[in-house]
């Protein structure tokens, strides 16, 4: 094999099976071991691979509710706002966005009434102009990544 397309190559093995072991990744690969652990190694220090995560299925541990929350603020808040929404630990998602809001978090909730209690108390920020809460009914895809192209 080339190494032309070895680091596309290999994460996508790694986006298939994040556990694969070294040698079974050289393996898939044809190559050697220690070419897969530099290269490995290399994709970490250059950010590419942040780290190894299990993907966690919510609903199967308690957390039936996904809210989708928009909120208008006050621009120089801004900073502020999306930092106290990251650092909740249900917000799995947070994004300064365009158009008519100026953030959207995505969170986690056990359940309505858990939500509500969640809601009303980031609401009670003075900085926060408006906000808008959506209760995901069905999630078709989430979470998913894509395998990168090797053209």
């Amino acid at each position: 094999m080339t190494y032309e397309h070895l680091d596309s190559d290999l994460v996508n093995e790694l986006l298939n099976d994040g556990r694969a072991s070294l040698r079974s990744l050289a393996e898939e690969l044809d190559v050697s071991v220690t070419t897969v652990s530099n290269h490995l190694s290399d994709l970490e220090e250059e950010g590419v691979i942040e780290g190894y995560t299990p993907k966690i299925d919510y609903d199967s541990v308690g957390y039936d509710v996904t809210a989708v929350m928009q909120f208008k603020a006050e621009g120089s808040a801004l900073p502020e706002i999306t930092e106290t929404l990251k650092d909740h630990h249900q917000m799995i998602s947070v994004y300064e966005v365009t158009g008519d809001y100026d953030v959207i978090a995505i969170g986690k909730f056990k359940d309505t009434d858990d939500m509500n209690d969640q809601i009303k108390t980031l609401i009670t920020d003075p900085d926060i102009n408006q906000s808008n809460t959506s209760i995901v009914l069905n999630a078709v895809s989430e979470n998913e990544q894509f395998e990168l192209e090797t053209e």
